[in-house]
C-alpha cells in the first residue's frame, strides 16, 4: 500500500463477504459495551457493526440500562451483567472484535475496564470516545499497556481528543499524516485521526488518508457509526490496516450518498447499499 489515497483497489480483496458454508459465528463475533447515560451511542454502534457484516453482535450492558438496549434492539443479543467481573466474563464467548467507549464517561472507572480488557485475550478491541479521553494526562499508562498486550488495538480519535493522548503532537506545524503515524508508533495502536481529510496510520508506519467525504458527517453519532464498522469488519478477521481502511471509505461514502440533512441512523440504513457498490467495483477494472 504505496499510495496514501484510501481507495478500494488497496483493500478490496480482503473486504470479508460471506459463503454458502458461512453461519453467523463463522462470520464473526463482536462485543460492544454498552455506556449506561448516553446509551444511543452503543446503540448506534451495535447496528452499524452488525450492517458491516458482524454475523453475531452482542451489547454488555448494566442491569439498570438492559431494559432501553432489549426493547430498542431486534438483531442485536443484549447481555444484562451485575457488575465489571460478569462483564469480563462476557468475554468467554471469544468475540474476535471488542469496542469500549462510545457514549461512555472519560472517567476512572472507565480507564481501569479499558486497562482489565487489554489483558484479556481479545484478538482486536477498538478504543473509541470516553476510553480514549479518560486517559487523558494518563497516556502513557494507556500506551505501556498497550505495547504489553498480544492485543491488536484500535484508537479512534478526533482532533480533541487526540490532543488528551498526544497533546505535544497536536500542536505545530506537522501534517496530519506525520502526527498520525508518530502517534501510532508512539502508543503501539492503529490510529484513526478523524476529520474531513482521516488519516489511518499503523505503527509499521503505514498509513493512508482519505480525501473524499463529506462535511455532512460533522453530526452527533457520526463517529459512532465509524466505530461499529470498524468493529464489524475486524470481527470478520480483516487484517487491521486494511480493515479501518475499508471502514473509513465505506462511512465517506456513505455520508456522500446522503449528503444534506444526514443523521447518523442515516448512515447505517445505507450501508447495505455502499455493500453492493463493493461488489460491483470488485469486477470492474483496476
Amino acid at each position: 500500500m504505496t499510495n496514501p489515497c484510501n481507495h478500494p483497489k488497496h483493500w478490496l480483496a480482503d473486504w470479508p463477504k460471506p459463503t454458502r458454508q458461512s453461519h453467523k459465528y463463522s462470520r464473526g463475533a463482536a462485543l460492544i459495551y454498552g455506556a449506561t447515560s448516553m446509551t444511543g451511542a452503543a446503540r448506534l454502534s451495535a447496528l452499524a457493526c452488525a450492517r458491516a457484516g458482524a454475523g453475531a453482535t452482542t451489547i454488555v450492558c448494566a442491569e439498570s440500562v438492559w431494559p432501553i438496549y432489549a426493547t430498542t434492539l431486534l438483531s442485536i443479543m443484549v447481555r444484562a451483567c451485575r457488575d465489571w467481573n460478569e462483564a469480563l466474563a462476557c468475554l468467554d464467548s471469544k468475540p474476535r472484535a471488542v469496542l469500549i467507549g462510545p457514549g461512555q464517561d472519560a472517567t476512572a472507572q472507565t480507564r481501569q475496564q479499558v486497562l482489565a480488557l487489554l489483558q484479556q485475550p481479545i484478538p482486536a478491541l477498538v478504543l473509541d470516545a470516553g476510553a480514549i479521553s479518560a486517559f487523558s494526562e494518563q497516556s502513557i499508562v494507556l500506551f505501556e499497556a498497550i505495547q504489553n498486550s498480544h492485543t491488536q488495538v484500535v484508537l479512534t480519535p478526533h482532533e480533541g481528543e487526540f490532543a488528551r493522548l498526544f497533546p505535544d503532537l497536536a500542536v505545530g506545524d506537522l501534517s496530519k499524516s506525520q502526527r498520525s503515524v508518530m502517534a501510532a508508533q508512539r502508543s503501539g495502536a492503529s490510529v484513526v485521526l478523524k476529520g474531513y481529510d482521516t488519516v489511518i496510520a499503523h505503527p509499521t508506519g503505514q498509513w493512508m488518508q482519505q480525501l473524499e467525504s463529506s462535511p455532512y458527517l460533522a453530526t452527533a453519532g457520526s463517529g459512532d457509526v465509524l466505530a461499529g464498522i470498524i468493529t464489524g469488519l475486524l470481527a470478520q478477521g480483516m487484517p487491521t490496516f486494511q480493515a479501518l481502511c475499508a471502514a473509513v471509505w465505506m462511512h465517506s461514502q456513505a455520508g456522500q450518498a446522503l449528503g444534506v440533512g444526514l443523521i447518523a441512523e442515516d448512515l447505517i440504513a445505507i450501508l447495505p447499499q455502499i455493500g453492493r457498490q463493493l461488489l460491483t467495483y470488485e469486477h470492474e477494472p483496476q
